[in-house]
């Protein structure tokens, strides 16, 4: 067995028998502490953690002195190393210290925390986010009825209502789906170019929909900020764009008949119908694009939708509603559902004569 003693590793050999205690032979504390620990790989604990080593947090204390081979990054949480930390042994410290409640030991003691903020798009693999080193703060997310302050390089992000959002594991670390990751890193952002520079990448490169990224926003209450407003107005219009380029490959890739693109709906001398995205006049099936923005009344801006689909609908003309992600993610699908649209137009009766007009 050992004890620690005025910062030594004190060996005991011999047993506790007879009322005595067998010859004692004093060591060095080790130059490399507890990095023989396999569950310690980044060698940052918590206190608590090093108390379960039977390392009392006197000791620790104690070793984290001026010039000791340990140091303290955050109340309670300690490196085993002198030196900087790295950006994972900064992330585990971050979480560490948001998750300071009482774990079984073949867990990693984060509670619910979560990284979130820059920190998590740079995990996510954005490019237009510092490098981790970089950050002066990570962003880290916990419960709304967490009693902790933002301290050192940890800056406490609350969640606004009971509910956290399941983290991803990434790095073996807990954090943050992109959507609120973008809204806590949208936050701490005052300069309108960088609110813009994530935005537009975490839609042109098929990080998070838009409707999910201006849902985010739109709950953490930043679509008040006018920066933020004109970012999601090219957030929305680079959405479309990329929806509008997936519809013309499916169209292509699957060999569907080349449609009238973007054109409005009109009865002859009578009332405009709407627009839609794509319209076969031989088979009278349109095509939607639903791109509606989460910022506005769903309730309403849905209605309207429905309303215009039913009209056209009694007129003979079959609508397809496509959302972006199912583009996205199930190309083939949406492009069955269309060529089974089109070949049902044999069976119906003909549609009523519509004006179509380029929109």
């Amino acid at each position: 067995m050992s004890l620690f003693v005025d910062g030594r590793v004190t060996a005991v050999s011999g047993g506790f028998g007879g009322g005595h205690v067998g010859c004692m032979k004093k060591t060095p504390l080790s130059p490399r502490p507890l990095s023989h620990l396999s569950d310690a790989p980044r060698r940052v604990l918590s206190a608590a953690q090093l108390r379960a080593h039977g390392v009392p947090s006197a000791e620790a204390s104690a070793q984290s002195r001026k010039g000791g081979p340990w140091q303290q990054l955050l109340p309670g949480v300690y490196l085993l190393h002198s030196g900087q930390p790295t950006s994972d042994e900064r992330l585990h410290a971050a979480l560490l210290y948001t998750g300071r409640r009482p774990a079984p030991a073949d867990e990693p003691g984060y509670g619910d925390s979560m990284i979130t903020g820059l920190a998590a798009l740079t995990l996510h693999g954005f490019t237009s986010t510092p490098p981790l080193l970089a950050l002066d703060r990570i962003d880290v997310l916990v419960p709304r009825t967490r009693r902790l302050r933002s301290t050192g390089f940890v800056r406490i992000v609350r969640a606004t209502g009971h509910d956290l959002p399941v983290a991803q594991e990434l790095t073996g670390l807990p954090v943050a789906p992109v959507g609120r990751a973008l809204a806590d890193a949208v936050a701490q952002l005052p300069d309108a170019h960088a609110v813009r520079g994530v935005l537009t990448e975490a839609v042109r490169d098929g990080h998070v929909e838009p409707a999910t990224a201006v849902r985010e926003l739109n709950r953490a209450r930043l679509l008040s900020r006018p920066h933020v407003v004109d970012a999601v107005d090219a957030l929305l219009a680079e959405g479309r764009a990329l929806a509008e380029d997936r519809l013309y490959e499916m169209v292509s890739r699957h060999r569907l008949p080349d449609p009238l693109w973007n054109v409005d709906l009109r009865l002859p001398g009578g009332p405009h119908l709407g627009g839609v995205d794509a319209y076969w006049p031989d088979h009278a099936v349109a095509l939607e694009l639903d791109t509606r923005a989460p910022r506005q009344d769903d309730a309403a801006v849905w209605s309207e939708y429905t309303r215009k689909r039913e009209y056209l609908e009694r007129l003979g003309i079959t609508v397809v509603h496509i959302t972006p992600r199912k583009l996205r993610d199930s190309m083939e699908q949406q492009a069955v559902v269309v060529r089974t649209a089109l070949m049902a137009a044999e069976d119906r009766a003909p549609a009523a004569y519509v004006v179509v007009l380029p929109r």
